[in-house]
């Protein structure tokens, strides 16, 4: 059980850390820094966007598999 909570842990941490990086490359964006600077960051969000649907799917995946856990214990 405890694997599983130290999982779903690291699972919440990396959805806060990607989505703080997503916020931060959209405050940078909204700086209008030039063309070149806006389109490097353009594709840094939506890398981020990505890690992010990632991560949230992760975290779904393993909440939902401790809920079926306790639930068949």
């Amino acid at each position: 059980m405890k694997l599983l909570d130290m999982e779903l842990a690291r699972a919440r941490q990396r959805l806060n850390r990607e989505e703080l990086a997503l916020e931060n490359a959209n405050e940078m964006l909204d700086e209008n820094c030039g063309v070149g600077i806006n389109i490097a960051l353009c594709n840094r969000i939506r890398a981020a966007q990505r890690r992010v649907v990632e991560a949230r799917s992760r975290l779904t995946k393993i909440d939902h598999g401790k809920a079926n856990t306790i639930r068949t214990s």
